[in-house]
């Protein structure tokens, strides 16, 4: 729904009429993991696959031992977005010349899905663009934000002189408030055209709502943002001509540009957030927080759960119940094919960029393949992931829904999120692709 505007002072409102501008929560102290922070700080950057995903696992258990009680206090995430600074994780994908880990997509999804057990509420252009910014980025060890909601309206955007200036409100921002680079998009005054650029967050221009008070994700800062005449240089528009104004048709309109971005007009640095990735982001973050929920069961089960005494031959203990044996086994299954599903999307996407990167040469067919290995992959970890958090209860016991045992946030996270695009789109595709051998048509989330 768009933004509404008050006539008496101009100020976006949100739908339900409230000014977004609410006094900010509480955020989290980063002294609380002071000691692991001072740890990672002074140990070395992972080198290879295998230290990364270690680190990973490191970092989730730091999370995992109080991500129930963060739930329930909500706080904003600041200790735990300095925690992650701290592991190195930000840099993961980052070029090795600006400091980065310099590993493949397919390395940064399984990061993604280690750090998920613990927690789960925590771009096409030139050479120049894609150098200049990914050295701000990895150089800083900066968190990067999004104001990109496609289902809102867009940001517009003039031109006065030399910069852009965005103007508009969006309901949701991902991490925006804990960020120190937020992404933009809208569209050129005048045309149908798309342009991103990444601002600093901390400025005057960017106003957050601070109204993100959901039941999942509680701790992502995803409420609304008000973006109010924030001025960016054209040579910072990914992709456009800084002198003549216009999008680069040897960028963007190519295939390969439908890999970052669907609109063909805008940046990509490989490590910024695109269609095919952000859906297999998604996917590894519902199988990571459904792998979170089935580790934390099982050793619920084994500590506290009793067995049911009112049978003609009861079980000496939980773990020798034949329901939760079959419940846990069943899960363990299906989440062992959702990762392997997993780990192949990220193989075909990391051998295509890997391809194809340096002369954006990918064939629409190429490009649309690799699509439905995502959608694949979306599809199943959806299902899966909803079924294991709420059927992990069946195996633990009334005591287990307990506010203070935290482990139905396992369930609201997956549920919100899994609501952010539609997966039935996800199997009309599939089917398409498998009646019909119909590639999907790229769009904000194929």
């Amino acid at each position: 729904m768009a933004s509404t505007t008050n006539g008496s002072n101009g100020h976006h409102l949100e739908p339900n009429g409230h000014s977004p501008n609410k006094t900010a929560r509480p955020a989290t102290d980063p002294s609380i993991y002071s000691t692991h922070i001072d740890r990672f700080n002074s140990s070395k950057q992972p080198q290879g696959a295998d230290a990364w995903i270690e680190r990973a696992r490191e970092v989730a258990a730091i999370l995992a031992g109080d991500a129930a009680q963060r739930d329930i206090e909500n706080k904003s995430p600041r200790a735990e977005i300095e925690l992650l600074k701290a592991s190195g994780l930000l840099k993961v994908k980052g070029q090795a010349e600006f400091g980065g880990g310099a590993q493949g997509w397919d390395v940064g999804y399984r990061v993604i899905r280690e750090v998920a057990k613990g927690d789960g509420s925590i771009v096409v252009g030139t050479d120049e663009q894609k150098t200049r910014i990914q050295e701000l980025i990895f150089s800083n060890n900066y968190f990067v934000g999004g104001a990109v909601n496609p289902r809102d309206d867009d940001l517009s955007i003039t031109s006065d002189g030399d910069d852009l200036v965005f103007n508009g409100f969006k309901n949701f921002n991902t991490g925006g408030v804990i960020s120190d680079l937020t992404i933009l998009e809208g569209v050129y005054e005048g045309t149908e055209n798309h342009i991103f650029s990444i601002i600093k967050t901390d400025q005057p221009g960017v106003t957050f709502a601070h109204n993100w008070d959901n039941i999942g994700l509680r701790l992502t800062e995803s409420g609304g943002v008000t973006i109010k005449d924030v001025r960016v240089p054209w040579k910072d528009a990914f992709g456009w001509d800084a002198i003549e104004k216009k999008p680069l048709e040897t960028i963007l309109k190519v295939p390969y540009a439908t890999l970052q971005l669907p609109t063909n007009t805008c940046l990509s640095t490989d490590q910024l957030q695109t269609p095919h990735s952000i859906q297999l982001v998604f996917s590894n973050f519902y199988i990571g927080i459904a792998l979170g929920a089935l580790d934390f069961a099982t050793n619920y089960t084994r500590t506290t759960t009793r067995p049911w005494p009112f049978t003609s031959s009861p079980a000496p203990t939980a773990s020798d119940e034949f329901y939760i044996l079959s419940t846990y086994g069943n899960f363990h299954a299906h989440l062992r094919a959702a990762e392997a599903l997993a780990d192949r999307a990220g193989s075909e996407i990391a051998s295509l960029y890997a391809s194809h990167s340096a002369h954006r040469d990918v064939t629409a067919r190429k490009r649309g393949e690799v699509a439905e290995w995502v959608a694949s992959t979306k599809v199943v970890a959806t299902d899966t992931a909803l079924r294991v958090t709420a059927g992990v209860f069946e195996a633990t016991g009334a005591r287990a829904t307990g506010r203070k045992v935290g482990l139905d946030r396992y369930w609201r996270d997956v549920r919100t999120h899994t609501l952010h695009d539609p997966v039935a789109y996800k199997n009309r595709e599939l089917g398409r692709f498998v009646l019909t051998d119909e590639i999907p048509t790229p769009s904000w989330y194929t």
